[in-house]
């Protein structure tokens, strides 16, 4: 129950944002392919605990035990997920849903922490020319509602099209259900 609750307020939260994204424009329409431009919506999240973007040379992806079992994490203990919207090493997630699903993007290779599987770890070109992450093919990203390590907010949402999964070691999704109720390490 727990669970689904959360489910329902991120998903709730994604699409206010989405809705305050779309409902915001310039009428000079003089900035987008559309001829609208549209709010910051990752303005009102907190993105000094979710970076768009990192600059760090010692970026990690690590694994921790966690909500739901052994997962990939960034440096910090921050989840990762992947979106399986996603083809293989080829990110689908832009715009709004970048904003929402910071893309979990380096200016340098990352390493590979205890228990990653160092051959699964690699960089993909973003559309905009950053280099994302990606793990066993899948481009990795952040959640923006995540706040603190350990959060698993974002686990089976379906938002932008699909659903975003928790990662496991071996670069599969992750569905079980959560192993404790912590909501932590």
């Amino acid at each position: 129950m727990k669970q689904h609750t959360r489910t329902v307020a991120v998903l709730a939260s994604v699409l206010l944002l989405a809705s305050a994204a779309a409902g915001c424009s310039d009428s000079d329409g003089d900035s987008g392919g559309d001829g609208t431009e549209t709010h910051n919506a990752a303005a009102d999240l907190d993105t000094d605990v979710v970076p768009a973007a990192t600059s760090s040379a010692s970026l990690a992806v690590d694994v921790k035990n966690g909500t739901y079992g052994k997962m990939l994490v960034d440096e910090k203990g921050r989840t990762l997920y992947l979106f399986e919207k996603d083809t293989k090493d080829k990110s689908m997630c832009d715009g709004d849903c970048a904003k929402a699903w910071p893309p979990f993007t380096v200016k340098a290779a990352p390493t590979a922490g205890g228990g990653v599987k160092k051959d699964l770890l690699k960089t993909i070109k973003r559309d905009d020319g950053s280099e994302q992450v990606a793990y066993n093919g899948h481009p990795l990203y952040r959640f923006a509602d995540d706040q603190k390590a350990g959060d698993t907010h974002g686990q089976d949402v379906d938002a932008f099209g699909a659903k975003w999964f928790v990662v496991d070691p071996e670069g599969k999704k992750i569905t079980t259900k959560p192993q404790n109720n912590d909501g932590g390490y």
